[in-house]
């Protein structure tokens, strides 16, 4: 049983909750996600595990995941980017947000969303349970499917990869 953090609407900790329990009640909670890039510019994507309890089968950025109880925010995020990728590299948060999301399932997304970026250019070991495949991406190519084909991304890559973009 994970336990992730429920915090308020100034990112105070406010409690724990079960990771599951928290998605179905639709809680605000910390999470992170990591933009990865290469010397070329390119973006590294994946496409989450179609198993996944939701947006199973859509793009998102190199890793997401959020923060466990006793654990500093950037201790998790280099936890999660091995264990979802195989590697590690510095990171530099770059902004947060907040969004919510209702799926099909009646699973509900509700965070404060830290953003990170790094660089890297090593191997990747993708963890299969997590995604499907990824993908090294230019920005232009990136630019273009964001704007013809938004339905095959997550929601909050949909909200945070433009604000990426618009800072390089």
């Amino acid at each position: 049983m994970e336990e992730i953090l429920l915090i308020n609407i100034d990112d105070e900790i406010v409690g724990n909750g079960e990771k599951l329990e928290v998605h179905k009640k639709g809680l605000l909670h910390r999470a992170f996600s990591i933009f990865i890039f290469n010397d070329e510019g390119q973006m590294l994507i994946q496409k989450r595990n179609i198993n996944k309890y939701h947006s199973g089968g859509l793009w998102t950025n190199s890793c997401c995941s959020h923060q466990r109880k006793g654990e500093e925010l950037e201790e998790a995020a280099h936890r999660r980017l091995y264990e979802e990728l195989g590697f590690d590299c510095e990171l530099e948060e770059k902004f947060d947000f907040v969004y919510r999301t209702v799926f099909q399932d009646s699973m509900i997304e509700y965070e404060l969303d830290h953003v990170f970026v790094g660089r890297y250019n090593g191997e990747v070991v993708l963890n299969k349970d997590e995604a499907s495949e990824i993908m090294w991406i230019s920005v232009e190519n990136l630019k273009e499917k964001l704007q013809y084909e938004s339905q095959k991304f997550t929601s909050w890559f949909l909200i945070a990869a433009p604000r990426i973009i618009r800072g390089l």
